[in-house]
């Protein structure tokens, strides 16, 4: 009876000490050029950021690619070369789009093109910015909520930013007027999280309202969904882009108003 529990103890302890780390192979993926442009009605012009995927295992800095020839065109042909302000930044703010115009850009680096069309949505009003206090799982947080009225004719999409002390949140809110045509819209911008998402009094909220292309709209759609898990795909793909040439990204040529509150 001794031997026996001497075997079982030794037995349990060989089956413990064979746990091992296991490091699964991930395959290396051929890098893409990733652009991402805006042109809007207000302060700030055209902006291009031009950078490559990363690895896995690398880390999520902004790798700027330079050199590269950027140049933007409106449907009268007239076309502004953007000059690199940073590694991998073009931008020229003089320039300010106008709603109802259709806009091009071409991005050529190291001989390989990049092109893309956009045309600036008309503007709709941001009514108000305000705060709630929402019951979520149990906890009261305070939520930013916009209000807007959905002009008739459906075919609208926005996309809304969040910033809170200076600082722009990650979060993707985006919505258009599939089942809101013509009416009166008001949505909640949650931040879910821990101690550090939570908005409290004092703050300083503040938000953009984009108006976009259904486009655009596609890009920040699929973006989303991929992040989330719910795309119903078999396997993870890249967002939407409404870049030819094989880049990632998107090209936007949007309107945009802000609003901020100081959090009661």
């Amino acid at each position: 009876m001794k031997y026996s529990v001497i075997y079982f103890l030794m037995t349990i302890i060989g089956f413990t000490s064979c746990e091992k780390i296991i490091d699964l192979p991930l395959d290396v993926a051929p890098k893409k050029y990733m652009v991402e442009a805006t042109i809007t009605d207000g302060k700030g012009g055209c902006r291009v950021l031009i950078s490559q995927t990363k690895n896995f295992d690398e880390d999520n800095s902004f790798n700027g690619i330079s050199g590269a020839g950027v140049s933007l065109a409106d449907d009268n042909n007239n076309i502004i070369t953007l000059p690199e302000v940073a590694p991998g930044i073009y931008t020229d703010s003089s320039i300010t789009g106008t709603p109802g115009k259709t806009y091009s850009l071409h991005v050529n680096i190291n001989g390989v093109s990049f092109n893309a069309s956009s045309k600036m949505p008309v503007k709709v009003t941001l009514d108000s910015l305000y705060i709630t206090e929402d019951n979520i799982f149990g906890q009261v947080r305070k939520t930013p909520n916009i209000n807007y009225t959905d002009p008739k004719g459906r075919g609208n999409n926005y996309r809304f930013v969040l910033y809170v002390n200076g600082v722009k949140r990650n979060n993707i809110y985006i919505v258009n007027d599939d089942y809101s045509d013509g009416n009166f819209s008001s949505i909640k911008l949650f931040l879910f999280g821990g101690d550090n998402k939570k908005i409290k009094s004092g703050d300083k909220v503040g938000v953009d309202m984009l108006c976009i292309s259904p486009e655009v709209y596609k890009y920040w759609y699929s973006l989303n969904a991929g992040a989330t898990g719910n795309n119903n795909a078999a396997s993870p793909a890249n967002p939407v882009s409404n870049i030819t040439g094989g880049a990632l990204g998107y090209f936007s040529a949007q309107t945009v108003q802000t609003k901020l509150i100081e959090v009661p």
